[in-house]
């Protein structure tokens, strides 16, 4: 009995109106379920025709899918898909034009090196990742709700659509192609990406059909930063090959890190030096810039284009020395102009890639839904997940038909739009109008463009994804089970892969919610003194506790995986134990066995077959020992719930309660608490 001070005497007969105003609502009589109902009613039911034919419910559906087809219902559902509708109108034209131009045409010169640059990590030609820096980003314009979203080639989508364009279209061994070879190779890899961008689009616009927008809330944050994170470091590895200058097949499957550094190892002799020199004169100017950026991030009208600005140096010094032809360092070549036809890509490799289009079409919504997030709380407007589910899907299965691959919000040029000054979706629009020039008129600038600063290119865009691990000393002050989270998620996506990691991380997290609901605690509740707020008995504060009377909160759903601890937590409170046996009575009991047992079921928030039963059998055995139980604001749905389970055959309407408060009153009165008693007083 730590903390209690002593059983001070309460007062006596003539005083006990002042008792019961400190111990309970004493001025009103208790308010149970059904008086509540009695006072304030129900809602009203539909009247029922007399004469009703068999089709009668049917004529009244079709009423009201007919009536629902109106004006005003079609003018709705048209301002839902089409955001512009609604944002365009109370554009400020003056105030936002500007930035949104700026922003876009920043964020469009960017996409320009990253879209190659992706494209080559995809496992597919560098013109494929201009195309999809521009129908993605032009169809998210017009359909997304995220004002501050960059879409684009993505690298950690890109990298998973690699490593499923490589298992699924593999390299002949020896790598010794001719240029047909290599023309064919490259046609059936592109294929198979753009069979993954229609398959992960049609799964995402399945999900916006059945409403599962809210599937976001199930990848939690620890998840998609330890996702990217781990997905960074695979990108840094599987470019090691082209920094070296060696012509080296990608290594898929588990463990493709360590295969892949083992690999290197093994090749690092027949490195290239000119590639090698190339590579880190492009990391010593792309590194200082990215961090110049971000130190005078405030200062600084518009971000310094380190990729343009490397881009067009490594060009003009590839094509005044011929590095291309002495060196044998390996170039871009050429850029077709214009757009490719539009091709519905292979139906016939669809079920096959679906197991490939799942993971991605989790990966796409997850950073999406989780950036767009961020920056409408930030700017003070919101995003409608579902809205995002059919953009993102119809973006994916659109941009298919042209050749894309897997796209997705980005979060660098998410970052570069805000801090240029974009405001709206409008920006979209200069971005496609700067990449488009380049598809229809500079596309030969970038004929001797190196691929080694490609791929510089993607391990700097990494920066920002590596530096995400700076969180995790905050994250560990913060939640332990988070931070636990992170880890596992991480190593899995490092040792594994990141679909593989992507899987174990969400379900280690809904093992974590399921753990967590396992270790809550049943709290045995007291009177503050003074007051008609029951709050629990560990509190430093002084509250009352009446002997006989049993005050329990157990703040927590009740399903299958709690029912046994509630039957355990109420066995050990209320001294039930089965025949033969002693329940020990907790350190805080008092010396007067429980007669009263108020069961506060706010924290309840849903129970299912298996825990309505439990509460079923407990006001038995409550029954069976002398107890009265009463139970105390119960939910509309676990109500429901606990009442097809038969709680009524056993508890009257009367010991249901709207509160805490009108339920120990009730309870007070059932112990006719008449005369001196006495109260432990805690502190």
């Amino acid at each position: 009995m730590s903390g209690l001070l002593g059983a001070s005497t309460c007062p006596g007969a003539g005083e006990v109106s002042d008792l019961r105003s400190s111990l309970g609502p004493g001025f009103r009589k208790p308010l149970t379920e059904a008086g509540f109902r009695q006072l304030f009613g129900d809602a009203e039911e539909e009247p029922v025709l007399p004469t009703e034919s068999r089709w009668s419910p049917w004529l009244r559906l079709w009423r009201r899918r007919a009536g629902a087809c109106s004006g005003s219902w079609a003018r709705r559902m048209l301002l839902a898909r089409l955001p512009p509708l609604r944002w365009l109108p109370g554009y400020r034209w003056r105030a936002w034009l500007l930035g949104d131009a700026v922003a876009g045409v920043t964020v469009g010169v960017v996409h320009v090196p990253q879209g190659m640059a992706f494209a080559l990590l995809s496992s597919v030609p560098p013109v494929f990742g201009l195309y999809t820096s521009f129908f993605p980003v032009l169809i998210y314009t017009l359909l997304g709700t995220g004002r501050h979203l960059s879409t684009g080639t993505f690298a950690v989508l890109s990298l998973m659509t690699g490593s499923a364009v490589e298992r699924l279209v593999p390299e002949a061994p020896g790598g010794n192609l001719s240029a047909l070879e290599r023309e064919q190779l490259d046609a059936q890899r592109v294929g198979a990406a753009a069979a993954l961008a229609f398959g992960s689009g049609a799964l995402m616009l399945g999900m916006f059909l059945l409403q599962l927008g809210v599937l976001s809330t199930f990848l939690s944050e620890p998840v998609v930063k330890a996702l990217t994170s781990g997905a960074a470091l695979h990108v840094l590895v599987s470019q090691l090959p082209s920094l070296l200058g060696l012509p080296l097949p990608r290594q898929i499957g588990c463990f493709t890190i360590f295969k892949t550094l083992a690999v290197v190892l093994r090749a690092l002799p027949r490195s290239s030096p000119a590639e090698l020199t190339v590579s880190a004169l492009s990391l010593a100017l792309l590194v200082p810039v990215k961090e110049l950026n971000v130190r005078f991030r405030d200062r600084l009208p518009t971000p310094i284009p380190g990729e343009v600005v490397m881009v067009l140096l490594a060009s003009v010094l590839c094509f005044t020395s011929s590095l291309d032809t002495r060196y044998n360092i390996q170039i871009v070549g050429v850029l077709p102009a214009g757009f490719p036809h539009p091709l519905l890509p292979s139906l016939t490799e669809l079920p096959g890639i679906l197991a490939d289009s799942l993971p991605i079409a989790l990966v796409t919504f997850a950073v999406s839904a989780s950036l767009a997030s961020i920056y409408a709380d930030k700017y003070g407007y919101t995003i409608d997940s579902n809205q995002e589910l059919l953009a993102h899907g119809v973006s994916n299965l659109i941009s298919s038909l042209f050749s894309c691959f897997p796209n997705s919000a980005t979060l660098a040029t998410t970052s570069l739009l805000v801090d240029a000054g974009g405001n709206t979706q409008l920006a979209g629009l200069f971005s496609c109008v700067v990449v488009l020039s380049v598809l229809l008129w500079l596309g030969p600038f970038f004929y001797y463009l190196p691929k080694a600063v490609l791929a510089c290119i993607n391990i700097s865009s990494m920066r920002q994804l590596f530096f995400q691990m700076q969180e995790l000393p905050q994250l560990w002050r913060i939640s332990r089970v988070d931070f636990a989270v992170w880890m596992v998620t991480w190593v899995a996506v490092v040792t594994l892969s990141v679909d593989l990691g992507l899987a174990v991380g969400v379900v280690f997290s809904m093992m974590t919610v399921v753990c967590r609901t396992q270790r809550v605690q049943c709290l045995a509740l007291g009177l503050a003194e003074g007051t008609e707020l029951y709050r629990p008995l560990r509190e430093s504060r002084k509250l009352l506790q009446v002997p006989g009377l049993c005050v329990l909160s157990y703040p927590t759903p009740l399903y299958f995986g709690t029912r046994g601890q509630f039957r355990r937590v109420l066995e050990w409170h209320l001294g039930l134990g089965e025949r033969g046996k002693e329940t020990p009575k907790p350190p805080d009991a008092v010396a007067e066995p429980v007669r009263v047992v108020v069961l506060d079921c706010s924290g309840v928030t849903f129970a299912d077959a298996a825990g309505a039963r439990e509460v079923v059998q407990l006001a038995c055995r409550c029954r069976d020992a002398g107890i009265h139980l009463l139970l105390a604001q119960c939910n509309a749905s676990v109500l429901g719930t606990l009442t097809w389970a038969g709680l009524l055959d056993t508890v009257t309407p009367g010991q249901l309660f709207v509160s805490v408060q009108d339920a120990a009153a009730h309870a007070l009165e059932r112990l006719e608490l008449t005369g001196p008693k006495n109260c432990t007083v805690w502190v």
